[in-house]
């Protein structure tokens, strides 16, 4: 019988400030890689208390002031065009287009069927297909 361990699993949290400076080494006297907006996804690497190492979707890797994120999950859209359906199948209602690199909030994480729950503009619930996101 196998077992996997907790730790198998990637944590994501997303930014939880309207402007978040991601770092080159865990210092905010080190070099400034790029600023991330209110809601954007990164998976935590490594945590050292008040800094974390994460890989934003794009794969690089950067510290944050782990004062910055929050647990309140979303994900990000990777392919040109992503779809929001009613119900967890292609032939629901269509509620949505969704272009690529738009932040949505992550309703539920898990993949049921290869699909997860979202909620888009605060007041759009449904489904997309979780191939079609980053952050989960």
């Amino acid at each position: 019988m196998c077992f996997i361990s907790q730790s198998a699993y990637a944590e994501f949290r997303s930014v939880s400030i309207s402007k978040t400076i991601l770092y080159e080494a865990p210092s905010a006297t080190t070099k400034r890689v790029y600023l991330v907006s209110d809601g954007y996804p990164l998976e935590v690497i490594v945590n050292l208390g008040d800094w974390l190492k994460v890989r934003d979707p794009y794969g690089t890797l950067s510290w944050v002031e782990s004062k910055n994120l929050q647990s309140k999950r979303t994900v990000i859209v990777k392919v040109d065009k992503a779809n929001i359906f009613k119900e967890p199948e292609l032939k629901s209602e269509l509620l949505a287009n969704i272009e690529k690199d738009v932040v949505i909030e992550l309703s539920d994480p898990l993949i049921t069927s290869g699909w997860i729950k979202v909620r888009y503009q605060q007041d759009l619930d449904g489904y997309i297909q979780a191939s079609q996101v980053w952050g989960i």
